[in-house]
């Protein structure tokens, strides 16, 4: 189960650094700023230097490296938490969220910035603009929640804690 972890992280962060390449280097959408692609959908350059929808703005050097050793250290911990994961939604949910992480790392390393593209809209209605990594994030940071609240059990054979409960 934690091999599989791993190897999705590693999955999403390959995934994710060819889609980037294609957009940066193939595409060129840097140049082109935004192609419409569906009605409710283009493909949009944003440099995102701060975190998840653009929060906590690094917009110096130290900043930028400050960012990166927080994200590194989160990746870190959550690579941790895989080892000692027992539940597999868990463990894969990690998987996805340490693949994005390390994914969006890569990004402010090389450039100084995260590489967003996906634009969702419609009509006057905008999403925030994403890539494949924050997507990865969060999935897995839903899931995580999800089975939170409603389903995480301690062990992988146990019932959850809402059954026992009502057992007693």
């Amino acid at each position: 189960m934690k091999a599989v972890a791993y190897i999705l992280a590693a999955i999403v962060f390959v995934v994710d650094q060819l889609v980037k390449y294609w957009v940066v280097n193939i595409v060129q959408l840097e140049t082109r700023v935004s192609i419409p692609v569906l009605p409710f959908f283009s493909l949009t350059w944003v440099e995102n230097r701060g975190v998840s929808m653009g929060m906590m703005t690094a917009d110096t050097e130290v900043g930028r490296w400050l960012l990166v050793a927080l994200t590194a250290l989160i990746a870190v911990v959550v690579a941790v938490w895989i080892r000692r994961e027992k539940q597999w939604p868990e463990a894969l949910a990690l998987g996805l969220v340490l693949g994005g992480a390390l994914g969006n790392i890569v990004d402010r390393v090389r450039f100084g910035y995260v590489v967003d593209f996906v634009h969702l809209h419609a009509g006057r209605w905008s999403f925030y603009v994403f890539n494949v990594a924050d997507a990865a994030i969060t999935v897995g940071v839903a899931i995580l929640l999800i089975r939170a609240l409603f389903g995480r059990s301690d062990s992988p054979g146990s019932s959850n804690s809402s059954e026992r409960v009502r057992d007693a």
